[in-house]
């Protein structure tokens, strides 16, 4: 099952307080990315996470998901309603995420 652009919409304005939120989408899901770092995504109308250190330290309740067959468990954020959390989350996790590749040439 695909996301929903709506609640791809309802997610973005969640993170609207945090400066370079972006999002690419990819077959029928989306790619989330904070400061040009993957963060997570949008996948089956759920918010996934990586499943970095400082992440699992900052959730209460930690649920590992696994986004689509074969893929890494992420972290599952079910508390989108609250800004201000997914906003502490996100800037938690944003120094152990990885950063970008360098393109080839």
């Amino acid at each position: 099952m695909a996301s929903s652009r709506e609640y791809l919409q309802f997610i973005l304005e969640q993170l609207s307080g945090l400066e370079d939120i972006r999002y690419r989408a990819m077959m029928g899901e989306y790619i989330l990315y904070y400061k040009d770092r993957v963060a997570g995504g949008i996948y089956d109308d759920r918010l996934l996470v990586k499943a970095v250190p400082s992440a699992v330290s900052y959730m209460n309740d930690v649920q590992y998901e696994i986004p689509y067959e074969g893929a890494k468990e992420m972290l599952l954020v079910d508390n989108v309603d609250n800004r201000e959390y997914l906003k502490g989350l996100f800037e938690a996790m944003y120094g152990e995420l990885p950063a970008p590749k360098a393109k080839k040439r």
